[in-house]
């Protein structure tokens, strides 16, 4: 009766309360993920737009929108701009990982605590293996009747 007694004052109230904390923290870890995503993506727009503008003349006339607003400048001003901003997007890509780490971690620690295990059917992957299969063809096909 004592270990059990301990196991209460040392556990949330219920399993209820366990549950809706191990959501809290695998929301926060999704929304880690996808912050990172959106990041990476701009990263990658960053880098489009620098290896289309870098073999240009420094002179030419360029358009940048800063806060809404279209300004002109030239490609000699808006370079090191455009470079500075995806520096500082990878800075914070790589605080997020440091942060998706520990959250990976707490969440692993508190799985351990509460041996908590996720369960997921086999008929599931089955099915996801098979829509994935026809869905990532990208095939467009226009009209049957092409006689329009």
């Amino acid at each position: 009766m004592a270990s059990r007694a301990e196991d209460e004052q040392r556990e949330p109230i219920n399993e209820q309360a366990v549950a809706n904390k191990y959501a809290s923290m695998r929301t926060e870890l999704n929304q880690i993920y996808s912050k990172i995503t959106e990041l990476e993506m701009e990263v990658g727009e960053h880098s489009l737009v620098i290896n289309a503008i870098q073999p240009l003349d420094p002179t030419r006339r360029c358009f940048r929108m800063i806060g809404g607003v279209l300004v002109e400048r030239t490609i000699q001003e808006v370079l090191p701009a455009v470079q500075r901003n995806k520096e500082g997007l990878e800075e914070v890509i790589a605080r997020l990982n440091e942060a998706l780490d520990k959250k990976k971690k707490e969440i692993s620690d508190f799985e351990a605590k509460y041996k908590i295990r996720i369960r997921k059917p086999d008929g599931e992957t089955k099915d996801d293996g098979g829509r994935k299969e026809g869905s990532a063809q990208g095939v467009l096909v226009g009209p049957a009747g092409g006689s329009e």
